[in-house]
């Protein structure tokens, strides 16, 4: 048994993380949960059952870290009711905003015991020791992101046939709304050989599909097996010779990295999904400027000329910020014609909202809130029909389905279409993770229903 402060805790605890945001809070909150197994942390439901909760933060969000504090509140009162019954709480905030507001958070909410960034932690269990010592809060927001790596245990914690895989961390662009060079820190690519035994142990593990991940992941430039920098396509070329690895997938990609050898991969790799999320953010070159960029409108455009003609029906997929400081109606406009002209199957799309110590927080005309609602639903009603266009599309078409999981109903499962749709069929409960022809027979809001084909001819994909 291990002790802990004044308490002695039986060898399984309960360990439950919240995770905010992005994938890679998904990836990273999965490797936390891996270090602290050898500790004797098993999973919880919730937090009322756990022994130590983690707050897994994102930064990116509106008011990000008030809605932190105010789970942290929540916390102190049910910690406090675990005092009273003399049991023990460790609570932990992760992630972008203890990176950022670290000092704060300790600050602020005394029963915090443990505040980490998001590039340190790796040094979960040694943070743990410390505050059962030292009995007091513990800091912790450098930026060894080559020791987080190096220091991370092998994955575990993979749970069905699809997994996420980060690559890369960090970022260089300053992009003049956005904090994630001041909590990832600078542009940090993983060692092929890490990333290709991480990958080897996922399809050992059943997984069938692995989606890369960096905050830039085409900008990657690892140490390849010769020593060289790769780039991400050699990487994607690699991963796509391992046996039973059946789909490669990437995400969030910046227009200035989509390198000539990374386009041409999406024509000669089989095993690189037909879906490419590239952010634009507007369609105003002059709101790029403001934005930092570093693309212009045209620029966009014809990369995605180049791309899909390299791969025709490659759905696109993106991110836009509407009500930029100083963002104009013709601007707007500019940013409804780049929709039009390229058709995406899916985008994400928000209200610009002031993020403290960036340059845009303090950029002079400062659209109206109610002028950024307006835009914001012009604009996602549009690309709202554009998802629904291309969905409708899919009606009549065989596409392969990775199963990933039981659906609602006796029988039924759900998988994804090679453009990340989901996609449930009945009888289909015992394919959970093989890939199966599915001729699509109907559209709904957020999904496909389709019905098992049987001695199909396998197609390569077929193009909604």
């Amino acid at each position: 048994m291990a002790s802990f402060g004044d308490k002695t805790f039986q060898p399984m605890r309960k360990l439950f993380i919240k995770t905010y945001g992005c994938q890679m809070n998904v990836y990273d909150s999965a490797r936390m949960a891996d270090l602290l197994a050898p500790l004797g942390y098993a999973p919880a439901d919730a937090a009322a059952d756990a022994d130590m909760v983690i707050l897994n933060t994102c930064h990116i969000r509106e008011k990000a870290a008030e809605k932190v504090f105010s789970e942290l509140g929540k916390l102190k009162e049910l910690k406090d009711e675990k005092a009273d019954e003399g049991r023990q709480m460790v609570i932990a905030v992760a992630g972008c905003v203890a990176q950022a507001e670290g000092a704060e958070i300790v600050r602020r909410q005394k029963a915090v015991d443990i505040v980490v960034g998001p590039q340190s932690y790796h040094r979960l269990p040694e943070l743990i020791a410390r505050i059962a010592r030292e009995k007091g809060h513990v800091l912790e927001t450098d930026f060894p992101a080559q020791d987080k790596f190096d220091s991370l245990p092998e994955q575990t914690s993979v749970a069905g046939p699809s997994a996420l895989l980060t690559v890369q961390e960090g970022c260089d662009k300053f992009c003049t709304f956005c904090v994630v060079p001041y909590t990832r820190g600078a542009e940090y690519s993983r060692p092929v050989t890490q990333i290709l035994n991480e990958a080897r142990g996922f399809v050992v593990r059943g997984v069938r599909e692995i989606t890369l991940l960096g905050q830039n992941v085409n900008a990657y430039s690892g140490e390849g097996l010769d020593g060289e920098r790769w780039s991400l396509a050699r990487l994607i070329r690699e991963l796509a010779k391992i046996d039973g690895l059946a789909r490669i997938r990437y995400m969030t990609s910046h227009p200035r990295d989509m390198g000539d050898d990374l386009i041409a991969a999406h024509g000669e790799i089989e095993q690189l999904m037909p879906y490419l999320h590239l952010p634009v953010q507007s369609g105003s070159d002059g709101i790029l400027r403001a934005m930092n960029r570093q693309h212009t409108r045209d620029d966009y455009l014809r990369l995605a000329d180049r791309i899909r003609a390299i791969r025709p029906g490659l759905a696109l997929s993106s991110d836009f910020i509407v009500g930029f400081p100083g963002e104009s109606d013709r601007d707007f406009e500019d940013t409804l014609a780049l929709v039009r002209a390229v058709g995406f199957a899916s985008a994400f799309s928000f209200k610009y909202s002031a993020r403290p110590g960036t340059p845009a927080a303090a950029a002079a005309k400062q659209v109206p809130e109610d002028m950024k609602s307006a835009r914001l639903e012009a604009l996602q009603n549009l690309l709202l029909e554009q998802q629904r266009t291309f969905n409708r599309g899919c009606v009549g078409m065989v596409l392969p389905v990775l199963f990933e999981k039981p659906g609602r109903k006796q029988g039924q499962a759900i998988g994804r279409s090679p453009y990340l749709q989901a996609v449930h069929a009945e009888n289909a409960d015992h394919l959970i993770g093989d890939i199966r022809d599915v001729k699509v027979e109907e559209v709904f809001p957020n999904s496909l229903k389709g019905a098992l084909l049987e001695n199909t001819r396998r197609i390569r994909e077929a193009a909604c």
